[in-house]
């Protein structure tokens, strides 16, 4: 079986400021001891981008963005981050699809296939953002929605998009975030076992190397037994990404399940 390595992302969504910026990532540099062998990722608001660079600049810490444009050439896009960008900024990741992104500003998949594309041709691993409403749970529509989204990606990009390294799976459960339902450990790797089904489909070895995060309200208390999942690996946090001590936990949590 491939190995996968452990990927914690924090996703700070529109939070942050200069000072607090700095006593975040100190304190995340700090700590990465606990983190040892766990791939650890931040995406800052874009504005923040350099500063969070240079905070990071020779350690192990990754970069990501949040967004980027859909399109190939920069122009009069106001607003709009090109991928190029970001990857001057020193970011290797993007968020690509995010349930936000979808559910706030209208993004179709259609949308997410072509940013994930063109995050790709940019040189940038686009991180998709996968997952279902709590009407679609409740509907047990959930693997028809995530084969829906899925496959508009795979039909775009083609199976290699998501070769060893090329592209990460984050499974965000929308019913699980700020509802106050919870999705179990089970249900969690229930869905990632179908995602990396859906891409075994089509090449088994893609799906086998393809890293699947889970990005449900992921805490300290329950990012061990989340992350115990086979088809687990690791996690896209939000809110708990702004607290040090918290984002360690729970990259402990992942370094807690290296063999």
């Amino acid at each position: 079986m491939t190995q996968r390595q452990y990927l914690v992302a924090g996703n700070w969504k529109m939070n942050g400021s200069l000072e607090a910026n700095r006593t975040l990532v100190s304190g995340i540099l700090a700590g990465l001891g606990q983190c040892a062998g766990v791939e650890v990722l931040v995406c800052p608001p874009a504005p923040y981008l350099a500063q969070v660079r240079e905070l990071v600049e020779g350690s192990r810490i990754r970069l990501g963005g949040q967004n980027l444009a859909d399109q190939q050439k920069a122009g009069a896009f106001t607003g709009e981050v090109h991928g190029a960008m970001l990857r001057e900024l020193g970011c290797q990741y993007v968020l690509v699809g995010h349930s936000e992104r979808r559910s706030l500003y209208g993004e179709t998949d259609a949308v997410v296939a072509a940013k994930f594309k063109v995050a790709q041709a940019l040189g940038l691993v686009p991180v998709l953002c996968l997952g279902e409403t709590l009407d679609e749970r409740d509907s047990n529509r959930t693997e028809a929605v995530l084969a829906r989204q899925l496959g508009a990606v795979v039909e775009a990009a083609g199976i290699a998009a998501f070769a060893a390294g090329r592209a990460v799976i984050a499974y965000e459960p929308v019913w699980a975030i700020g509802t106050g339902r919870t999705a179990s450990a089970e249900q969690a790797q229930s869905a990632h076992a179908y995602l990396r089904g859906q891409l075994a489909e089509r090449d088994a070895t893609i799906a086998g190397s393809t890293r699947i995060l889970y990005g449900g309200s992921v805490k300290p208390d329950n990012a061990q037994e989340l992350f115990a999942g086979a088809d687990v690996d690791g996690g896209l946090i939000g809110g708990a990404s702004l607290k040090c001590g918290d984002f360690l936990a729970i990259c402990a949590g992942a370094q807690s399940q290296l063999k």
